[in-house]
């Protein structure tokens, strides 16, 4: 799978070991930054992600943050993402299977590097699961469109 990976100065360190891991799960990954510990703005990096999703030239995109909320917020700016905010592996799923969620937004301060690779393979995993589902997520992106002019 295609995935675009982004953090802030917070998300840096575990940033990397998920690059790592997704590697070794044999995901063709690109990392757009940040690169280190300096203070940076985390919506450069969530429109750089989210962009390159909402385009479709990647299938999926991951964000690191502190908490995780400000680049979700900033993600769902752009048309054709469908970004959450996610604090365990019940939420990372559902996000997938009821919501279709395209990004992922994830807490450096607040998950262990365990539990957010565990997340992440499952939020990866999990298939959307259509039905009534779709109709709600079709719902949103008219919204989208008519409020987005696209």
């Amino acid at each position: 799978m295609k995935i675009v990976i982004g953090s802030d100065h917070r998300g840096v360190e575990i940033k990397r070991r998920v690059v790592d891991m997704l590697h070794s799960l044999g995901h063709d990954v690109l990392d757009v930054g940040s690169d280190g510990a300096e203070s940076v703005d985390y919506p450069d990096y969530a429109f750089e992600v989210a962009t390159r999703v909402g385009k479709r030239e990647y299938e999926r995109g991951l964000l690191i943050c502190g908490t995780g909320i400000g680049m979700c917020i900033a993600a769902n700016k752009v048309h054709g993402v469908r970004a959450a905010a996610c604090q365990d592996v019940l939420t990372a799923e559902t996000s997938r299977r009821h919501n279709d969620a395209n990004v992922l937004c994830l807490s450096a301060d607040l998950l262990g590097e365990d539990q957010m690779t565990q997340m992440i393979r499952i939020w990866l995993d999990t298939p959307f699961e259509g039905g009534r589902h779709l109709r709600r997520v079709e719902k949103i992106a008219k919204i989208e469109a008519e409020q987005c002019g696209k």
